[in-house]
């Protein structure tokens, strides 16, 4: 017999043994027929294994290459013009239509039943329902609604009183001070994702920028300075926002924030665009706006 041969048999029992060596130590119990399928399955590759590689291995050893050469070589070394075995073509053309049935129509296809297709269409299903019941809540349920979004979505990074945690995120209790309100008419800025253009530097200086940056920190309340115009053009006369043209300065612009993301000294805040529905974020800018600045 084939040196080869008997090295291989010898593969196939030492791995056969080993595999009912570690069936027995998992303490599988093999009276359930799906793991008497997986064993047979196992023994089977085993012997596989053994029977190709014997059967390659030999005919490495043996066999001589023939037919005719094909006019091209590369540094001497030719090509045969033999044609690919019927075998390896046979495999190829059943590996094809196999991943097509499994892509298409096996259990497992595209268009199969899926548990986190399910939770998606349920969740959907939910949040629908959730935003007809709470369309038209009032400004007390918005604002408990908001806090228990707050505590379990913005807390981590904000604090449970939004007080930034000492520097780890914003101080939503705070406001903008007059001062940092200075500095980004000074230096400009481009933190909401939402408003990719950002606001230039030096809108205003001298004594117009002070008393547009005291309105702003005092949370635009009251009659507006001649000197806030400038800045009105871009974020409403009350400072209350134009979509597209210039964020809600007037507080913080809590959906924008939310749909965006938000680019600061201290990190960066994802975008919540797709975490929560319409009437939710509507919640969140009113809790928000209820803490004390």
């Amino acid at each position: 017999m084939n040196s080869f041969i008997v090295k291989g048999l010898v593969f196939a029992v030492v791995l056969m043994i080993g595999t009912v060596i570690v069936v027995q130590q998992m303490h599988i119990d093999l009276s359930d027929p799906i793991n008497w399928i997986t064993m047979i399955g196992a023994l089977a590759i085993a012997g596989l294994s053994f029977g190709v590689s014997a059967k390659y291995l030999a005919q490495m050893q043996n066999d001589t290459a023939s037919g005719e050469l094909a006019d091209e070589n590369w540094d001497g070394i030719g090509e045969y013009k033999n044609e690919l075995p019927s075998g390896w073509a046979w495999s190829f053309l059943g590996t094809m239509i196999w991943g097509i049935w499994y892509f298409l129509l096996s259990p497992y296809s595209v268009n199969a039943f899926s548990q986190i297709g399910q939770w998606n269409d349920e969740v959907k299903a939910y949040n629908t329902k959730f935003e007809a019941v709470h369309k038209n809540a009032d400004a007390d349920t918005l604002r408990d609604m908001g806090e228990s979004i707050f505590l379990v979505q913005c807390a981590p990074c904000h604090g449970i009183t939004g007080d930034g945690l000492s520097g780890k995120a914003e101080d939503l209790t705070a406001g903008h001070t007059k001062k940092q309100v200075l500095g980004i008419i000074a230096n400009g800025q481009n933190a909401i994702a939402a408003f990719p253009g950002g606001m230039p530097p030096g809108m205003a200086s001298g004594a117009a920028a002070e008393k547009a940056a005291a309105f702003v920190a005092s949370g635009c309340k009251g009659t507006a300075p001649a000197e806030f115009g400038v800045c009105a053009g871009c974020h409403g006369a009350k400072g209350e926002g134009v979509p597209s043209v210039g964020p809600k300065i007037a507080g913080y612009d809590v959906p924008n924030v939310l749909a965006g993301g938000k680019h600061g000294k201290i990190g960066v805040m994802p975008s919540f665009k797709t975490r929560f529905t319409p009437v939710q974020n509507k919640a969140l800018e009113t809790y928000i706006s209820s803490l004390k600045r």
